[in-house]
């Protein structure tokens, strides 16, 4: 039986033309071989299995290689090369800081750097998971670390770069890794499967990509893992069943039951998903990751932003077809919810549950709705007895026709112009009948406000502090509502207010998150919809300068008190 090596190992980068997804940083670091800039100190940086000590290796032999290649990679021929490569190396030099993380470590290495290499040009000392270090350690690295001897290069790799001293991160140069996206990790397990002679489709891939967040070497032991369960012929529910990941078929199913606003199916679909051992939690995410989805899917410009296969992403816009896009929003919202609740939830699964229902109710409402081009039905009233002034005069039915119009009977009166709202909108017209392209009904035959019914502006202020009082569980929100001067005016029948705010940040997030809401919650409290909200920026010099340091604190009591002044200066106190 011959020794089996995984993945991993056997497909390890062992030039730069062989790593993946991290193209910037290895020309950088092939420039500044072939300029002759080499620094005394690196630090790569970045998640795991991403190929930080690979790279490190990498550059290692090709600093010490005796003929690279013109593209600056090592030759493989040499004996620098050759040593390396047999494990034999006495320039290249490899420590775990996990396991070598105190003061005497350090000093050992300290005596080794002093040797000059015996083959190659420099001694490379990669120090892997160097945030282990402890603080005693890191203090007795700085000296070695800023002035090493000429031939010592040293080379820092971390997957928490927050832990490091500021002192060490100041003697090195940064490199930061980037996750591998999803389509390189796809064409390297392609390439990979193709030479183990390995049939695995694409859907498989993705999978296996996703499953591995970014990370290569993750990828590969989970392929390694799929292998060994599948053989050599991968299927893509086998690949499901042995990963337990949820299907994406299990994500279409149920839009489709919510589409048809078919709840009993969607519930008893959630218990088989939590029969097979899934997390309720994971399975929330995954429908909201299937919304965002199909919201992408529903412009035909964003495809790029779809981490899927073809096949998938026909599907997809399959259904997105069938999806209007106030579904999707509103769907996104509901789950979006529901995942944020969970973990505060006393029964997770009825939290679940309950949304799931409101998914259901949410697509009967869109489907109540009328279709484009039938005219909708309108809700039958009794008629109110006519007046003596309106005799003749009908208000509701349809209007008679010329042949059923009596010659006695007074001609129909034109109906009134519709008033125009705001920004030339119907007044009548609500948010889901412009959006589904039909008038509300209800809506339009309620009559407006009139002037006179719209608040005066110190019933305005006087509801402004409850609006302030409503958000006290937001404490930061409730101040900054409660603290702000408003200013009130009377344009195009309707009060426009405006409130003011600290910065310029603090403007973009509400105008951005909770504008609408504050409207929406101030106009309840008014008692009025002839309310618009809009929000400005205090300018700087009424803004109140906050003191926080012990010098400003002391400057300030100086200039607001005479004799604490006097008495600095009479004994010659420093300030600081």
């Amino acid at each position: 039986m011959s020794e089996y090596i995984v993945s991993a190992r056997k497909y390890r980068p062992d030039s730069f033309g062989t790593l993946i997804g991290q193209d910037n940083i290895a020309q950088t670091l092939k420039n500044s071989i072939l300029r002759g800039q080499l620094a005394h100190a690196y630090l790569f940086c970045g998640p795991r299995g991403v190929g930080k000590t690979s790279t490190a290796r990498i550059f290692a032999k090709t600093i010490n290689c005796s003929d690279p290649t013109p593209d600056m990679e090592p030759c493989g021929k040499c004996e620098s090369c050759q040593s390396f490569a047999e494990g034999r190396s006495y320039c290249i030099h490899e420590l775990d800081a996990a396991s070598n993380n105190g003061v005497d470590d350090i000093k050992a290495l300290m005596d080794q750097v002093r040797i000059p290499p015996q083959v190659g040009k420099y001694s490379v000392y990669i120090i892997d998971e160097v945030h282990m270090l402890s603080q005693a350690a890191f203090n007795a690295f700085l000296k070695t670390l800023e002035e090493p001897p000429a031939h010592a290069i040293f080379i820092l790799a971390t997957t928490e770069k927050h832990k490091i001293l500021p002192t060490i991160l100041s003697r090195c140069q940064t490199y930061d890794f980037n996750r591998i996206t999803i389509e390189d990790i796809v064409r390297n397990l392609r390439g990979i499967a193709t030479r183990e002679g390995i049939k695995i489709d694409d859907e498989s891939l993705h999978i296996i990509a996703h499953k591995a967040d970014g990370a290569m070497r993750d990828a590969l032991t989970i392929f390694d893992q799929t292998v060994a369960f599948c053989g050599t012929e991968v299927k893509y529910q086998d690949v499901l069943k042995n990963l337990n990941v949820l299907d994406y078929e299990h994500c279409f199913m149920l839009v489709e039951d919510f589409l048809r606003g078919d709840y009993a199916a969607a519930l008893l679909k959630f218990d088989e998903i939590l029969s097979k051992g899934f997390n309720a939690l994971h399975f929330m995410a995954a429908l909201s990751s299937h919304f965002r989805d199909l919201a992408v899917s529903k412009s035909a410009g964003l495809e790029a932003l779809l981490d899927l296969p073809e096949s998938l992403k026909k599907k997809y816009r399959e259904q997105a077809e069938r999806c209007p896009i106030q579904f999707l929003y509103d769907s996104l919202n509901i789950t979006t919810a529901c995942e944020a609740g969970y973990r505060a939830s006393i029964n997770p699964r009825l939290h679940i549950e309950f949304a799931l229902m409101k998914l259901s109710f949410l697509s009967r409402k869109v489907q109540d709705q009328p279709a484009a081009g039938r005219p909708a039905m309108q809700e039958t009233r009794p008629a109110p007895a006519p007046s003596s002034s309106e005799v003749g005069r009908q208000d509701s039915g349809p209007v008679p026709g010329p042949a059923d119009t009596d010659k006695d009977e007074k001609p129909r009166e034109t109906a009134p112009r519709r008033r125009q709202g705001r920004n030339g909108a119907p007044a009548g017209l609500s948010i889901k009948s412009v959006m589904s392209g039909t008038e509300d009904n209800a809506t339009a035959d309620a009559p407006r406000p009139e002037l006179s019914e719209i608040p005066d502006d110190e019933l305005l202020k006087f509801k402004w502090k409850d609006l302030a009082a409503r958000y006290a569980s937001k404490p930061r929100l409730a101040n900054t509502l409660s603290s702000s001067s408003l200013d009130i005016m009377l344009r195009d029948g309707a009060k426009h207010v405006t409130f003011t705010v600290q910065n310029v940040a603090q403007k973009e997030w509400i105008e951005s998150k909770l504008l609408h809401e504050l409207e929406k919650a101030f106009r309840g409290l008014a008692g009025s919809d002839r309310i618009y909200l809009k929000v400005s920026v205090l300018p700087d010099t009424e803004v109140k300068q906050t003191v926080y340091m012990p010098s400003e604190q002391a400057k300030d009591l100086m200039s607001k008190n005479e004799e604490v002044k006097n008495l600095v200066k009479d004994f010659e106190l420093d300030v600081k």
